[in-house]
């Protein structure tokens, strides 16, 4: 999958570390057991500098606070359990022994999270205190009445149920687990496979976070070296536009499998080494091969595993990343095909600055240069989310988000790849509009490379009603509550997306000499060029909606612009690709009814 390397100048391991120098903690040997150069050492100190002035670390007073909501919220645990208890008709002697527990898990649990980060937290109770009613109610309704605790959202549908909710201000995801115990000890250890027995599935993946994390910190030859590593890896994802994997792209624990696994790869190496290798290894992994930790490992309590071999549905996943306690599972699985590329080219980009910073021609802050997404392509989709308040478009802005994943699969899967999505996972509010609003966007552009025919069409309005009718089995749908679906080309964009609040003038692009699918490339070798600015195109301004968007007609709530023209789409065929709105028979766009658009594909020479 990744070459080996040799390492030269590299210092020799202190003798205190010399019984654990060749130690193998992963399924794959180490690439190289070196240590820091002097070199690496100062490149180490300059990036350090860089987190620490990045305001990625929170303060002490924040840490304080948290940990002050921690010991909040886990006696309101052991009070409500003594209640169930006591409810239940079990005796005084056992309501005295009720106990609940809380544990966290993912950023907070690794020790890599940030300022206003949210707290992924597990209540573990007893077999009798159930998710559904005990937890989703009774709990729900104590919760509500706290006066410290706000935005309280239950989400019992998800694949892992979770309520949310600030608690003094900071944010709280809450997962419950039952365990088959009728009375849960303080000093629970829940990585023993013991405490899976007579679970089921939803709750199997509640005890999974903290499972995994657990496993992660037992995995990486140094905490400190990998937590670091970490902190910069999610630092520069944000940045890039691929931390999400409700949207498809990758989340806290992914990326901590990943960064995991370069540790083990280079199990002497410090932060500096560890960030460039990561790029260098990724760059170059094979995938679908998986990323994996530690063998996965079977066990009789009937719980399905990651096997390609034995279940089809594991063949299909693009990008797997094995969870690493049992049962071992696809951490990725909503890696799409484009969101794929998407990632492979942000690598390539990373690996490209990282060859520059080792040659001292660029510096780190060069890695976290963020992602020119609304200057990558000539088309989108624009997906603007509605509803009566903030309450009502809290709810429903998390479903719809958890759903657009889908609207990228069904664009390729209709059509059978050509068209290429880039959803953006960043949110962005209009504040100008009466009603509570949010808007995401995705790139769209054609398969690089690929001949088009004469007249090719991609007709997406089947797909956009499937994707609203997904939408609207919401089952707390509220009046108000819309989406609505709209193409726009660049230069249609609304103003509220830029930081300033107007679009900005569009006169630098990175270019390299090697085109990527983004139309925008790696800053390695990159130049500065001037674009002409919108006004000089030529082009009127269109015509806005009350979502700043190009005049829409609805289908079926959803909506498609009457008066988009035609756009050149970036690619790097002669061909020049144009994406139009044209009726069946080819009547001018302005005067077509919602059924006869279509979104199309036309070739000019």
């Amino acid at each position: 999958m990744v070459g080996s390397e040799k390492e030269n100048g590299s210092s020799p391991a202190p003798p205190s570390q010399k019984a654990e120098v060749k130690k193998k903690y992963g399924v794959m040997n180490p690439i190289s057991y070196a240590g820091p150069t002097e070199a690496d050492l100062h490149r180490n100190a300059l990036l350090e500098k860089l987190l620490m002035e990045s305001g990625i670390y929170e303060s002490m007073e924040e840490t304080a606070r948290r940990e002050e909501v921690l010991r909040r919220l886990d006696q309101i645990i052991k009070d409500w359990v003594k209640q169930l208890t006591r409810q239940k008709g079990y005796t005084e002697k056992m309501v005295e022994e009720a106990n609940g527990i809380v544990r966290t898990f993912g950023s907070y649990r690794l020790g890599v999270h940030g300022p206003n980060a949210d707290i992924d937290t597990l209540c573990i109770g007893p077999s009798y205190v159930t998710r559904e009613h005990d937890f989703f109610v009774i709990l729900h309704n104590i919760l509500l009445e706290m006066e410290e605790v706000s935005d309280l959202q239950p989400v019992n549908d998800a694949h892992v149920p979770v309520m949310k909710f600030k608690f003094q201000g900071i944010s709280i995801d809450l997962l419950y687990a039952s365990v088959s115990l009728l009375i849960v000890p303080e000093d629970l250890d829940i990585s023993q496979n013991s405490v899976l027995y007579n679970t089921d599935e939803k709750t199997v993946r509640s005890l999974n976070g903290c499972r995994v994390a657990d496993q992660i910190l037992k995995l990486v030859p140094n905490v400190e070296n990998f937590c670091t590593t970490l902190r910069c890896l999610k630092f520069w994802a944000k940045r890039r536009g691929v931390y999400s994997n409700v949207t498809g792209f990758l989340g806290g624990v992914n990326w901590a499998l990943l960064v995991a696994q370069v540790c083990q790869l280079y199990p002497n190496a410090i932060p500096s080494m560890l960030v460039s290798r990561f790029f260098r290894v990724y760059t170059n992994w094979r995938w679908p091969n998986p990323v994996m930790l530690c063998p996965i490992e079977e066990d009789d309590l009937g719980f399905n595993v990651w096997d390609p071999r034995k279940w089809s549905r594991d063949r299909t996943h693009l990008m797997p990343i094995i969870t690493p306690a049992y049962p071992c599972m696809n951490s990725s699985y909503n890696v799409s095909a484009s969101t794929l590329r998407v990632m492979v080219e942000q690598f390539l980009f990373g690996n490209k600055v990282c060859e520059e910073i080792e040659l001292n021609k660029a510096n780190w802050s060069c890695l976290f240069e963020p992602s020119l997404f609304f200057e990558s392509y000539k088309n989108y989709l624009q997906v603007d989310i509605v509803a009566a308040d903030a309450d009502d478009l809290l709810a429903w802005r998390g479903w719809v988000e958890s759903r657009l994943r889908l609207l990228t699969l069904k664009i390729e899967r209709d059509t059978d790849g050509m068209l290429q999505c880039h959803p953006f996972p960043n949110e962005y509010i209009d504040t100008s509009k009466p009603c509570a609003h949010c808007a995401f966007f995705m790139g769209l552009q054609r398969q690089p490379g690929v001949k088009v025919q004469e007249g090719q069409q991609f007709d997406i309005r089947a797909t956009v009603d499937e994707f609203k009718q997904g939408v609207n089995s919401y089952n707390l749908w509220r009046p108000g509550m819309d989406i609505f679906v709209s193409h726009v080309r660049r230069r249609q964009l609304p103003a509220y997306i830029f930081p300033e609040g107007y679009k900005r003038q569009r006169q630098l692009r990175h270019t390299t000499t090697t085109t990527t699918p983004e139309g925008s490339s790696s800053p390695s070798s990159e130049k500065r060029f001037k674009r002409k600015h919108d006004a000089s195109s030529g082009h009127g301004k269109p015509k806005k909606t009350s979502f700043g968007s190009p005049e829409c007609v609805g289908i079926g709530g959803s909506s498609i612009p009457v008066n988009s023209g035609i756009e050149d789409l970036a690619c790097e065929s002669s061909i020049t690709q144009k994406v139009v709105l044209e009726s069946e028979d080819g009547a001018n766009p302005e005067s077509m009814q919602p059924s006869a658009i279509r979104l199309s594909l036309e070739s000019t020479a």
